[in-house]
């Protein structure tokens, strides 16, 4: 290693040493502050530069130089971060003890340094044997040691490929166990296939590997990637498909390719079945092949669900229905609720939409009380365990998940119950369906039989989906299938400000805070400064809510924030929150520039079908096991188990976006909204915002903020053909549901 000085930037210097702590890390930029313990410094070295993935325990090179940053001190700027296997016996103990190899924590990573000192790799793999002399290491343990070395001999050829091309070690593993023995090969031979085969790798990851390998930026290789890569970014704001024009101008500025040879890898990926070109309403639409038949699935399932337009439950007398169901439930339907019961009664397929406190669950109660008595087999479900939870507490029945009422099946990657193996039901009630993306309601309305009622449940004035699809919207736009909009408020409901201020921001109203006397559910508080909205976020949460009304700071109460980044956005946040509410876990992991540790709340961020969790999910960290290299978490009374390598499915949840809120219901929920968070301030973020509230709403921030969400309603609309082809009226053939 080159002396320890600081010197100017020639950026000749070489640093080596173990990662003490990763003190932050950027998914987004790779950029990385660390702290190494280095040979010959008596304090760990600060090391700040880029590594596509870091964490403690593992062993750096780094190229850069030395400085003086006026803020923060001495520090080595890397230019190259690289990790290399330890040789000396500290490093070793360290790399054993990050669990890194299955079977070896703290304790053992001790036992085997101090007996093999530096010769412990070669013991594990060439005398295996000689570690059952070792006090504690029975057959099962020595077993796990042996084939975790072995898993990572396998992958280190594979790490230090990418890692010499700017790839971490977790997603070096995650390649391997995808690929396998092949993947150097294959990667080399085409980098581009990581963004569409690698959960966390992107286009941007992936091309910046193709330019270390070689591939010429005008390839034709990385032209499809780039088109398939622009179409997937319209499809993660939400859209189904893109006009071509707009696809091609936005892949010639991101690839600084020319026109000609985009629009000649537009047409090999049309021809290779990658791409779909179709024709809505005049525009030329390029779709992912997945999205497209995806639309065309729920078109032809609504088409094959009104064939048979006699409701499976038979005639029923609608006079007499009513009667009794509001003699056996002691309650009074309004005459929009009666209405709604008539239209659902007779209907094949109905909407029911409407905003807070309108009587949608009471309606939705008499409506499955009605044809239960005519033994018709219902079936409930929603889009989110929470969701799910909330409906069968409102109902008295039995109420699931999307993906727990279709059955996932590992063994096949997908549900169980299809076109094929339908689900035995006679009315399916979808619940929340705002929130359902179009690739999910296609695989939805493709499990129903023919013969089976629909009623889709939705506020249509919420945010749409995150995933690709306006479907609700689209469905009521399309006036093809009966729709309910329930609009009247009922008096009970009425007496909650929360209620009041949704209706209130829903008609570009602003909100006004409780009046002293009246209900205390809604407070306004009034900030301008980011950082002091910050501040006293924190102390809201941490004391004064707590205090006031009992509320548990972690389980109850739940920050919602426009966005994810700024120092008002959800990562901030957290790290404000978790020093506060959990300053000191019995135990901890740092993973991917995020620190977990025992009793933090925990949001899942994709939907995982084999663990069956999905993506919105909120549970508490309860289990971190370093030699396993596992951490469990609590979902509700599920007990889910993670590698410490899968640990990007997870981010802290103290605070979360609002998108990420939708379907969930908390008692307590705090909204900052700053200028800070312009970019995002519309009327559909702040009223599902406020919707997500049983008891509690307090809004923190400026007021000019709070005015321009309650008066923007310039959200674009969504680019799909969902509702053209429901118009159109006529079944399409080729959608798969």
């Amino acid at each position: 290693m080159a002396s320890v000085k600081e010197n100017s930037p020639r950026e000749s210097d070489r640093l080596s040493g173990v990662i003490e702590r990763v003190s932050f890390h950027s998914e987004e930029t790779g950029f990385a502050v660390l702290k190494v313990k280095v040979p010959g410094e008596r304090d760990p070295v600060t090391v700040v530069g880029t590594a596509a993935a870091i964490g403690a325990g593992e062993m750096v090179e780094a190229v850069g130089y030395w400085r003086v940053d006026v803020t923060h001190g001495r520090q080595f700027q890397a230019r190259q971060l690289v990790s290399v296997a330890p040789t000396t016996p500290e490093g070793i103990e360290r790399y054993l003890a990050s669990g890194m190899v299955k079977g070896v924590g703290e304790h053992f990573a001790k036992v085997l340094v101090a007996n093999f000192g530096s010769d412990v790799f070669e013991v594990i793999e060439n005398e295996p044997e000689r570690l059952s002399s070792l006090r504690g290491i029975g057959p099962k343990r020595q077993e796990r040691i042996v084939s975790g070395w072995a898993e990572q001999k396998k992958v280190r050829e594979i790490m230090v490929f990418l890692h010499s091309h700017g790839v971490g070690t977790s997603r070096a593993v995650r390649i391997y166990r995808t690929y396998g023995d092949y993947a150097i090969a294959m990667v080399s031979e085409n980098p581009y296939r990581l963004a569409r085969d690698i959960r966390g790798i992107g286009f941007r990851t992936a091309d910046e590997l193709a330019q270390r390998l070689g591939i010429p930026r005008d390839s034709m290789m990385r032209a499809q990637a780039g088109v398939s890569y622009v179409l997937t970014q319209f499809a993660a704001a939400g859209n189904c498909a893109t006009p071509v024009e707009v696809a091609l101008l936005e892949a010639e500025k991101i690839l600084e390719i020319p026109p000609e040879t985009l629009k000649v890898a537009l047409e090999r990926e049309v021809a290779e079945g990658q791409v779909i070109v179709d024709e809505i309403e005049g525009r030329s639409l390029l779709y992912l092949a997945a999205l497209y038949f995806a639309e065309l699935g729920v078109v032809n399932s609504i088409v094959r669900l009104e064939a048979l337009n006699r409701p499976p439950w038979g005639e029923i007398d609608i006079d007499r229905a009513i009667a009794w169901v509001e003699a056996k439930n002691s309650l009074v339907l309004s005459s929009s609720q009666r209405e709604a019961i008539a239209l659902a009664v007779r209907a094949k397929i109905i909407v029911i939409t409407g905003g807070p406190g309108v009587g949608k669950t009471t309606l939705i109660n008499s409506l499955i009380s009605i044809l239960e008595r005519k033994r018709a087999k219902i079936i409930l479900c929603a889009p989110t365990g929470r969701a799910a939870k909330r409906m069968a507490e409102s109902t008295h029945r039995s109420a699931k998940t999307i993906h727990r009422t279709l059955e996932f099946d590992p063994a096949i990657f997908d549900f169980k119950h299809h076109k094929d193996n339908p689900l035995d039901c006679d009315l399916l009630v979808l619940d929340e369906a705002s929130m359902v993306d179009v690739v999910l309601m296609n695989k939805l309305l493709g499990a129903l039989p023919a013969r089976a009622g629909l009623c889709i449940v939705g506020d249509v004035d919420q945010l749409p989906s995150v995933g690709p699809g306006d479907v609700l919207g689209d469905i009521i736009a399309s006036a093809r299938i009966p729709t309910v909009r329930l609009t009247e408020i009922f008096r009970q409901a009425a007496a909650s400000m929360i209620i009041q201020n949704a209706h209130r921001i829903n008609s570009g109203e602003m909100p006004i805070a409780s009046a002293e006397g009246g209900q205390r559910d809604f407070f306004i508080v009034k900030s301008e400064d980011p950082a002091e909205i910050a501040r006293r976020l924190v102390r809201l949460v941490a004391e004064r809510i707590p205090a006031t009304f009992g509320f548990d700071p972690i389980s109850e109460v739940q920050v919602l924030t426009p966005m994810n980044r700024a120092g008002l956005g959800a990562r901030a946040l957290n790290v404000l929150l978790q020093e506060r509410l959990n300053p000191h876990p019995s135990a901890r992991v740092e993973r991917f520039g995020v620190t977990y540790g025992i009793g933090d709340k925990v949001l899942q961020l994709t939907n995982n079908y084999q663990k069956e969790v999905f993506n919105g999910d909120i549970g508490l960290i309860v289990a971190i096991d370093t030699e396993q290299s596992q951490l469990a978490v609590v979902f509700d009374t599920n007990r889910i188990s993670y590698d410490f390598s899968e640990l990007d499915e997870l981010s802290l949840a103290y605070a979360t976006s609002i998108h990420k809120s939708q379907g969930s219901e908390y008692r307590a929920v705090v909204i900052p909204i700053s200028t800070q968070h312009y970019a995002m301030l519309e009327r559909k973020l702040l009223y599902t915002a406020v919707t997500r509230a049983k008891e509690l709403v307090v809004l923190i921030g400026d007021p000019r903020a709070i005015a321009i969400a309650v008066k923007n309603r310039r959200a674009l609309p969504r680019i799909t053909g969902l509702a053209q082809r429901l118009v159109n009226q006529v079944g399409i053939s080729g959608g798969d549901p």
